[in-house]
């Protein structure tokens, strides 16, 4: 953002819920390099959102998405198309407003108009804290690493994480006694016998902080046993340690997690303790699973929005509580995407297909269909996509139909698979499209 050269670029991004709000964190990560310091503006307004996890999605509001909608209980299948022909496709987006919103924040990088309140800027005041009162309220850490009354935190949070981090140091534990909204009190295991360590925290109003309230002193006790491990050093204390660790490495493995919290706290904790602390980082970082599941529809929107013409047919389910259908709610079932540079590729590519599959071992399972053909200089192309439920003949049924209609379209184009038995099913489902003399 260059300020003296009269050059400010901002973009407008509508915040709607916490899937919006991880997806604001990953521009900035994106750019961050380039822009190391930005302002943010915030303007809040009343507008409805698509509601949650699961929420049904209009088929009309999302113009260039294919909506399907399976019901277990019924033997009929609903199916909604709306496609964007070559008569229609003028870019006209009428649409959910906040998928709508947030999908062009996802893909506009082009500046907008300087406006007023941004034309003259007082460079002290922008640095200046909002609250002078409170500039030095924080983590206050004491010069002997000891607490103190009267020492302030910014929340309840980090009073808790300061108490950890002490007795992991001292190598000693502690008992909570209170633990309350607005309270957090609690002795040494040893209190009693040996040892008066004890430690109360309280949210001061008027301060809006945590403070010490009283404080015994330092432990004059040690851990009962020796031991490789800590009952505190809990798997969400190594994912705020590991945090920069898994941002710049999202596949580091938990053995190099160990040998990290062993360096840092000169603990060995288990593999699954490491394990369950980096799949918490990586939430932490890249959003959670149920966010990513949330987030799909914007970023299918944002992908046709980018490329028009690129196709995508969603299947959802039903939601059942106690044998009766939730009203409002669907799950992703199945997923196809084609875009739109490999359709047009696949035009000068060899009249062959080959399709495949492969298992998918996040939290959701699953597993990930792809199809290529190759070119005239032996590259292999990829032009089609799925995530389905597994191998099985539907899922492969549900791909190969769309393949045809979306990017094969035409006859005498062949097939190499493995011959499993649910593509061999699906192929004979398929009304001859897949099959001689029409493949």
């Amino acid at each position: 953002m260059q300020v003296f050269g009269g050059l400010i670029q901002f973009q407008i991004m509508s915040i709607t819920d916490d899937a919006s709000m991880q997806q604001m964190f990953y521009i900035y990560r994106q750019i961050r390099f380039h822009v190391p310091v930005i302002e943010l503006y915030v303007e809040f307004e009343q507008q409805s959102g698509m509601g949650t996890v699961g929420d049904e999605v209009n088929v009309d509001e999302l113009g260039d998405i294919d909506w399907e909608e399976e019901n277990n209980d019924s033997e009929e299948e609903f199916e909604a198309n709306y496609e964007v022909d070559d008569e229609n496709d003028d870019g006209d987006l009428a649409g959910n407003p906040a998928v709508q919103n947030e999908a062009d924040a996802i893909v506009s990088q082009h500046p907008f108009g300087v406006p007023s309140f941004m034309r003259t800027l007082d460079l002290e005041a922008m640095h200046a804290p909002e609250f002078p009162e409170y500039a030095n309220t924080g983590n206050v850490a004491a010069e002997n690493g000891e607490f103190s009354v009267g020492m302030e935190f910014g929340s309840r949070e980090s009073v808790i994480s300061a108490i950890k981090s002490y007795t992991i140091s001292r190598e000693v534990d502690y008992t909570m006694y209170e633990s309350e909204p607005q309270t957090f009190y609690a002795k040494c295991k040893g209190y009693g016998a040996g040892c008066d360590c004890l430690i109360r925290a309280s949210l001061i109003r008027k301060k809006a902080c945590w403070e010490i309230r009283r404080y015994n002193g330092k432990h004059t006790c040690t851990m009962g046993t020796i031991s490789q491990d800590h009952a505190k050093l809990d798997s969400d204390t190594i994912a705020d340690a590991i945090r920069p660790l898994v941002e710049a490495d999202p596949s580091i493995k938990v053995k190099s997690v160990i040998a990290e919290v062993q360096g840092r706290f000169n603990y060995i904790v288990t593999y699954r303790k490491a394990w369950l602390a980096k799949q918490k980082a990586v939430a932490k970082v890249f959003g959670d699973w149920e966010v990513s599941y949330q987030t799909l529809p914007v970023w299918l929107k944002a992908m046709t929005v980018k490329m028009p013409r690129s196709h995508v047919q969603i299947k959802t389910l039903p939601v059942y509580r106690e044998s009766e259908e939730v009203q409002g709610v669907r799950v992703l079932h199945r997923v196809f995407w084609s875009f739109y540079p490999c359709i047009v590729a696949f035009r000068h590519c060899k009249p062959l297909v080959q399709v495949d599959g492969t298992h998918l071992y996040g939290k959701y399972k699953g597993a990930l269909l792809v199809a290529v053909a190759q070119d005239g200089n032996q590259n292999i192309v990829p032009i089609a996509f799925a995530i389905v439920e597994g191998e099985t003949a539907d899922a492969w049924e549900f791909f190969l139909t769309n393949l045809w209609r979306y990017v094969v379209t035409i006859d005498g184009v062949g097939i190499i698979s493995d011959r499993h038995t649910s593509i061999d099913a699906a192929i004979a489902r398929s009304n001859g499209a897949w099959s001689p003399p029409r493949a």
